[in-house]
């Protein structure tokens, strides 16, 4: 045998292998039947139309079909889960004061309009101004399924999101979310029956497989993968300040 197919043979075969098996991956693994299905998800509740994460935006929400809402949750210092995606107040209140320094009775109301975070220029206003707990969440909408993302290394926040999750009958219809794998080890382990969503690091580390073709021989355990419309991008939203580096981002994510 020539040097030339000692190596190609074996490359060759490799390579239909790992094509047969990554156009039929239901030959290596169970097909997941989802609780859910989510079509319209309102993002921090509904932000781009009611104050963000208020029970106004969520039910509004609602009334356009939406049939999952995302929101972000914080802890106040006596202990209580409020639904808040910022973790100090500055930019929904105008108070410079984190969450978790202040009671749930103490926190001060919402400023009257807040600027749409995808839409610089675009402004939501609402009559409710009230931040809210996620446990109120739970009652007004008991089987609409969430996605509920932690951004900080809080335990006390995660096994109290757990709990609640657990004592509303929640397991199947809400999702654990976060950027951070160290956070998403720690929420997993609070609640292994709530699905999870992919982790930044985990995104890319399968997308790195999938066009090493390595993707059919990997396990996924998360069951939802989120994030922002990429068309967004360098129309309604500009995460540069260089024109060129959001027109690069624009092609970079919808590729």
């Amino acid at each position: 045998m020539s040097p030339l197919l000692y190596y190609a043979l074996p490359a060759l075969g490799s390579y239909v292998m790992l094509s047969f098996f990554l156009r039929r991956p239901r030959l290596l693994h169970t097909p997941w039947v989802p609780a859910f299905r989510p079509r319209l998800g309102a993002h921090r509740g509904g932000s781009g139309e009611r104050l963000e994460n208020t029970m106004e935006a969520m039910e509004n929400s609602m009334a356009q079909r939406a049939d999952f809402l995302e929101l972000d949750c914080q802890l106040t210092r006596d202990g209580v889960v409020v639904v808040s995606h910022d973790k100090n107040l500055s930019r929904q209140t105008g108070v410079n004061r984190d969450v978790g320094s202040l009671n749930f009775e103490d926190l001060p109301l919402l400023k009257e309009e807040l600027e749409v975070y995808f839409s610089p220029g675009h402004f939501a206003r609402g009559a409710d101004r009230h931040m809210m707990r996620l446990e109120d969440l739970f009652r007004r909408f008991p089987r609409t399924p969430m996605s509920v993302e932690v951004k900080e290394r809080n335990e006390e926040l995660i096994h109290k999101i757990a709990c609640l999750v657990r004592h509303y009958d929640r397991n199947e219809i809400t999702i654990w979310a976060s950027e951070k794998s160290s956070i998403m080890k720690k929420c997993k382990a609070a609640n292994p029956e709530m699905p999870t969503s992919f982790t930044l690091s985990r995104g890319f580390w399968v997308l790195l497989f999938y066009y090493l073709g390595l993707l059919p021989f990997i396990s996924i355990p998360e069951k939802f993968f989120m994030c922002f419309l990429p068309t967004i991008i360098n129309r309604t939203y500009f995460p540069f300040s260089h024109p060129g580096l959001n027109q690069l981002a624009a092609v970079v994510a919808k590729w």
